[in-house]
């Protein structure tokens, strides 16, 4: 059975950082592009940051550039979202998704939420102003 579990989120002051870790299990992650969204009510899912497994092609929402930076742990099977800087309008539930990369067009459209096959449930970031 294909898991993708993320974890990290929390409640944090404005300026302060929070790291999301994003585990998969039941399939081979160096096969699969990761990406992290995020999305609020009545907002649409939005695509901040992927990464392929080679991290050859990498993907950073123009809205997180110098805050938020992305890694992968093959050995741990598990992708980061290291989130400095925050903001109030940071506040969302954030989801990983992983996608295969061999046949797909995901490595160039790493921001796309359809691109992706597999998504875990999301955890919650909360900013305080």
């Amino acid at each position: 059975e294909v898991q993708l579990q993320a974890s990290g989120g929390g409640l944090v002051q404005s300026g302060g950082s929070l790291r999301l870790a994003c585990t998969g299990s039941g399939f081979t992650f160096d096969d699969y592009a990761i990406g992290w969204f995020r999305q609020g009510p009545g907002r649409a899912r939005e695509g901040i940051a992927g990464m392929t497994s080679s991290g050859e092609h990498t993907y950073l929402a123009d809205s997180v550039k110098g805050r938020f930076t992305m890694s992968r742990d093959s050995a741990k099977k598990t992708a980061y979202l290291q989130m400095d800087n925050l903001k109030p309008e940071d506040t969302d539930v954030y989801y990983c998704a992983a996608g295969p990369e061999r046949g797909s067009s995901l490595r160039l459209r790493l921001w796309v939420p359809y691109e992706y096959t597999e998504w875990g449930r999301g955890t919650q970031v909360t900013v305080s102003s």
